[in-house]
């Protein structure tokens, strides 16, 4: 295998047809170049989830991210409204927020120029001497950021469809259970000492539950009912249907709208590049993917109620318990991607075959393979 160019070892591994894939190369993973081919032609050119739009409930309410290299905040303006915007002062270009907050203005914590929530210059002090300054010309560059059935998606492509447009195959699946009206009841945020992509393939695929999460949800799996459905262009997908072991996963008793399997069907979907979302009629939880090199991965994690069981007075404790077993098989999953991590490292790491519960990773590769060869 040429570690010294991942793109066609790539093309080598997808060019087969799925009862011959093998898992991805390798270089894939842990060649810097590659990463740098990954946040130019992916994470630069797509839509980026930077979690629920009911983190920011009211004017002023702001996060902060990084989308391949770039600073952004994102926040409530003055109207209510959505808004990303770039998180580099116009002045001498220092970074203006950090963190999550509330700020009636954005000011730099360098010479203190001032920005409304809409971005235009406020203020700037000792500037009256400068012939070239002007005010009224000066605000913050602003960046693509709508909400997509309650998810805030952001991108730094002026040009790629809107969330509605290319993840409109996703309403056809699952639109029936309103995944907008869903109320986030926990954010937050992790670093874990493996690559994005091993992350994200290991929430594709149940293949891994029986021997990785058998301190947890592994012993209710059956390998053998398991289906892997053909994914579609944006995301790839599969579906449980879950017994009353969990009650949140099961629509609420209150509920008619949703009859037959639809009350007791828990949907696994992977948003490409790296919105991973799990969503049952009574609760739903994610996991939002951004590459901190090549090996470790910055992970946005969240979840909380449908509107039927945020209502219900006993849906909290119900909540604290889920949360808990969330938490357990989290926990799992980090063991898991970080050993295959590690296990990279070896002079003897080479890909074997998949099985036939792992075609969403090959999907995967094929999606990031089409990404990464377009100039």
């Amino acid at each position: 295998m040429n570690r010294h160019d991942p793109v066609a070892d790539l093309a080598a591994s997808v060019a087969v047809p799925f009862e011959q894939a093998q898992a991805m190369p390798v270089s894939v993973y842990t060649s810097p170049d590659f990463l740098a081919l990954e946040q130019d032609r992916i994470f630069a050119r797509s839509w980026l989830c930077a979690g629920r739009a009911d983190a920011l409930k009211t004017p002023g309410d702001y996060l902060t991210l990084e989308i391949a290299g770039e600073p952004v905040i994102v926040l409530r303006d003055q109207e209510g409204a959505l808004r990303a915007m770039s998180n580099v002062c116009r002045h001498r270009m220092s970074v203006l927020l950090e963190g999550r907050g509330h700020a009636r203005v954005i000011t730099c914590p360098y010479h203190a120029w001032t920005y409304s929530l809409d971005g235009s210059l406020r203020g700037a002090p000792a500037m009256e001497l400068n012939a070239s300054f002007c005010k009224q010309d000066i605000r913050l560059p602003a960046i693509r950021c709508v909400d997509w059935q309650g998810w805030i998606m952001i991108t730094l492509d002026p040009d790629l469809p809107d969330p509605a447009v290319q993840f409109a195959d996703v309403d056809g699946l699952v639109g029936y259970l309103d995944m907008g009206s869903y109320v986030e009841t926990f954010r937050e945020e992790h670093r874990w000492n493996t690559n994005w992509k091993i992350l994200a393939e290991n929430f594709m695929e149940s293949y891994h539950l029986p021997m990785c999460h058998g301190g947890t949800i592994g012993g209710a799996v059956k390998l053998r009912d398991m289906t892997c459905p053909e994914g579609f262009e944006a995301f790839n997908y599969h579906h449980i249907l879950k017994d009353d072991s969990v009650p949140l996963a099961l629509a609420h008793p209150t509920n008619t709208a949703l009859t037959g399997e639809e009350r007791n069907r828990t949907w696994l979907l992977s948003i490409y590049p790296s919105l991973l979302i799990t969503l049952t009629p009574g609760y739903f939880w994610y996991l939002s993917l951004m590459p901190d090199g090549p090996d470790h991965v910055k992970i946005l994690y969240g979840g909380g109620l449908s509107p039927d069981f945020i209502a219900d007075p006993q849906a909290e404790a119900h909540f604290r318990a889920l949360k808990a077993l969330l938490d357990d098989v989290n926990d799992e999953d980090r063991g898991c991607t970080e050993r295959v991590w590690r296990g990279m490292q070896s002079r003897f790491a080479a890909p074997g075959a998949l099985s036939h519960l792992e075609r969403p990773n090959f999907e995967f590769a094929r999606w990031i393979f089409d990404k990464v060869r377009q100039g």
